[in-house]
């Protein structure tokens, strides 16, 4: 029954999404955490970490990821999960391939007329407001710990904060600062 509802899920999320990557990420984090409860919102802020670090599109690393750790939670063994992952994935490609396919020569062709415009202003908008709440949505207890003078919560906020300076204010390569993240938060949590 996990399989149907996966395919389902992704297939929708697939379908439903403007902008990328960065714009499916609320809408997985709202169906696995929130709607099925396949796991909990700590185990997809970790999921995504490792889905933002792996090459490849990031809306599709985290389907993959997500597919098998929704399959294992549930029970199944490790094999099923590598079955769920490649069903999740292929079930949130499918159909924007398709529709690409099919619509991507006439959108080619009529790029440049002023109803297309005022289309893609709005879809424009809609990927800003799906970005928005996926990070808004990361901001939780789960990403930073109990708000309050506890550890987690204080080193977690100092790294966001360094991160945030090096690369707005010194635009550093995010490659560094993904790895001076980890090793900063291996060293804090490790002693």
């Amino acid at each position: 029954m996990i399989f149907l509802q996966l395919f389902y899920t992704f297939l929708i999320i697939g379908a439903f999404t403007f902008g990328g990557g960065y714009s499916m990420i609320a809408l997985i984090q709202g169906e696995v955490v929130g709607h099925w409860g396949w796991m909990t919102a700590e185990e997809f802020t970790d999921l995504l970490a490792v889905s933002q670090m792996t090459p490849g599109p990031v809306g599709i690393n985290t389907a993959t990821y997500a597919g098998y750790t929704a399959v294992v939670n549930a029970g199944y063994p490790q094999w099923a999960g590598v079955c769920g992952s490649l069903l999740a994935s292929f079930a949130v490609i499918i159909i924007p391939v398709a529709l690409v396919m099919l619509v991507g020569g006439w959108l080619l062709k009529h790029k440049d007329e002023p109803r297309m415009a005022v289309v893609m202003k709005v879809i424009r908008l809609a990927v800003v407001g799906l970005v928005a709440a996926a990070a808004l949505g990361l901001m939780g207890v789960e990403s930073f710990g109990v708000a309050g003078l506890n550890k987690r919560f204080v080193v977690s906020v100092l790294i966001f904060a360094a991160a945030f300076v090096a690369l707005w204010r010194y635009k550093v390569s995010p490659i560094y600062i993904i790895l001076a993240s980890g090793i900063a938060g291996l060293v804090a949590f490790s002693v």
